[in-house]
């Protein structure tokens, strides 16, 4: 790689993983990045899920008080997570380049979405948690099981907005405040990532060079973005993130 590239994949890390800490939606700049540096566009989506590992784990860091004592429930979940995120995975690199090439823009587009809706979801799920006011409980029913399944096939396969989509399942379906419902939403993109980045470790499909400057800097993105949220506004923050995503999906279409 030359000097121009490695800086230009740097600043993709810091963007993707502030990004990420803050609203979702890292892929919108690393996805994009790869593809302009030449990489086909599998090899582009699974170096990006690789190298933005490192900035999940912050994420997850920053929610052990909230995690204390749901040890129960992520057991419960891990059946599900291991083969929703497998699935996905081995679709992504089983999908021909031409049909993901295809495909891509319209996940983008869906992205956007999930991240335009994410304010009134919160609320529907703050509103849902205040009119049934079950007990808390460690027992998760089936429909979580299966909304978590889903929601990890999508996280291996694309993953932009998976952290919305699995705050809507535990949000309706599991009683808990809200704030342990986003710890354990964290952790769970966490290792729905790491199980991917398992599977895509064994295919010819990861550049390595690229996850090298990819890996840190996100993690620094990822720090620096818990930093910037708390200092601006998070609605102006999502937007510009959007706004990103649908000019993405717009060059997209375009190629």
């Amino acid at each position: 790689m030359t000097a121009m590239e490695v800086l230009l994949l740097a600043l993709a890390g810091l963007g993707a993983g502030a990004a990420n800490m803050v609203a979702g939606g890292g892929t919108f700049v690393s996805y994009p990045t790869l593809l302009a540096l030449g990489y086909p566009p599998i090899t582009a989506n699974v170096t990006s899920a690789v190298g933005l590992l490192a900035g999940y784990l912050g994420g997850s860091v920053s929610y052990r008080r909230e995690l204390a004592g749901q040890g129960t429930r992520l057991r419960q979940l891990i059946p599900a997570i291991v083969v929703g995120a497998v699935t996905g995975a081995t679709l992504l690199l089983l999908t021909p380049g031409e049909t993901f090439s295809t495909i891509v823009p319209y996940l983008v587009l869906s992205a956007c979405f999930l991240l335009i809706v994410q304010p009134w979801m919160k609320g529907y799920v703050q509103r849902h948690r205040e009119r049934n006011g079950r007990p808390e409980s460690d027992r998760l029913s089936p429909a979580v099981h299966i909304g978590v399944a889903a929601a990890a096939v999508y996280g291996t396969y694309f993953g932009a907005g998976l952290g919305v989509l699995l705050l809507a399942v535990f949000g309706v379906l599991v009683a808990d405040h809200l704030q342990r419902l986003n710890g354990l939403r964290s952790l769970i993109s966490l290792l729905i990532k790491v199980i991917g980045v398992a599977v895509f470790a064994f295919s010819s499909q990861v550049a390595w060079l690229p996850v090298l400057v990819l890996a840190p800097t996100a993690y620094l993105g990822g720090a620096l973005g818990a930093v910037v949220s708390r200092r601006l506004s998070e609605k102006v923050l999502r937007y510009t993130v959007i706004a990103c995503g649908l000019v993405v999906a717009a060059l997209l279409f375009m190629q």
